[in-house]
């Protein structure tokens, strides 16, 4: 291929655009190099004969904590056992012809820090490479995992003691709720107390959102989810309302003598702070969401299978828009 000839390179490629404006190579490079920099990237070009540095961003001295970088090689900048690993990497590099990313641990100064470096050979006689520190970044993921590790410990924990308090009771063992029969029973006594009193409430159908990775993970990760909207549903509905799990991944919630606004508002405030909730499995946070469907007594309905059915609807509504919102049924007017 004929570098000089625009026409034989790529469309549109940085090198094709470069070769129509030779003048502008230099000053081009130069930018681009003054570009990456304050991205926390640093730049070096290596002679591949000897080994030597023959450019250097001024913060790759500072990053191997030298004076100068330029004229030297990594034999005389850090340990032997790194020298080779870095080397190893450049044949692959000079070999491959294309970009290669590795991760190096080197020891500086007596400190131990962690770099990605993104190689690319220059014709057959240098190597251009791209540092970029990841020291901070892998501290902080490791005290993220140390954190979600605590939280994990902390939710099995209040999880094994709720189970142990709740023997016998008659709620589900995963969620610690009520299951299908007393809800149906509490909706038969909420339909005719409100209807002798000409009141209304709000009946909610939640489902758990589908997630392939969740999937992917097995039962105990769909046992943690169903324990975490337990968990949130127990805590955010009042003594009067009635929170109860109808189905494998199916709850539902009456909210007593609550209009179709104020129930849309309290059940948006819950799926916020469901998405906000960390559930985690062997270090992971899992992602908590949530589709809600609420309907309304007696404006949406006024019979107990119309009622499920207007709110089953609204959720199978909320999951086909994506899932984690919230949809009012639909109120048939006439």
């Amino acid at each position: 291929m004929d570098m000089t000839d625009p026409s034989s390179l790529q469309p549109d490629s940085l090198t094709q655009w470069l070769a129509g404006h030779a003048e502008l190579g230099g000053e081009a490079l130069a930018g681009l190099v003054a570009l990456i920099e304050p991205l926390g990237s640093i730049a070096a070009i290596k002679a591949v004969a000897n080994g030597r540095y023959v450019f250097a961003s001024p913060g790759l001295a500072q990053m191997f904590e030298r004076d100068a970088v330029i004229g030297h090689t990594d034999a005389e900048l850090l340990r032997a056992d790194e020298t080779t690993a870095l080397r190893r990497v450049e044949q692959t590099v000079m070999a491959q012809r294309h970009p290669v990313v590795s991760e190096h641990k080197l020891e500086i100064n007596g400190r131990r820090r962690e770099f990605g470096v993104t190689r690319l050979a220059l014709g057959q006689e240098f190597l251009l490479a791209v540092w970029h520190e990841r020291t901070e970044e892998r501290h902080r993921e490791a005290q993220l995992q140390r954190a979600l590790g605590q939280i994990e410990q902390q939710q099995g924990a209040i999880e094994q003691i709720r189970r142990e308090l709740q023997q016998g009771s008659g709620r589900d063992d995963v969620s610690g709720l009520y299951l299908r029969p007393q809800f149906d029973d509490q909706l038969l006594r909420e339909i005719d107390l409100s209807s002798r009193e000409h009141r209304e409430f709000a009946l909610v159908v939640i489902a758990l959102d589908a997630s392939p990775a969740v999937t992917a993970l097995g039962d105990d990760a769909q046992q943690r989810l169903l324990e975490g909207i337990g968990r949130m549903l127990r805590a955010n509905t009042r003594a009067m309302d009635s929170a109860c799990r109808i189905g494998a991944q199916r709850f539902a919630v009456l909210l007593s003598g609550v209009g179709l606004a104020t129930a849309h508002a309290r059940m948006e405030q819950l799926r916020r702070q469901c998405a906000a909730q960390i559930v985690v499995l062997n270090g992971q946070d899992l992602g908590l969401s949530i589709s809600m469907g609420v309907c309304s007594f007696p404006h949406t309905a006024s019979r107990q299978e119309e009622l499920m059915a207007a709110s089953e609807a609204a959720v199978h509504e909320a999951q086909r828009r994506g899932g984690n919102q919230v949809v009012l049924a639909s109120i048939a007017f006439g």
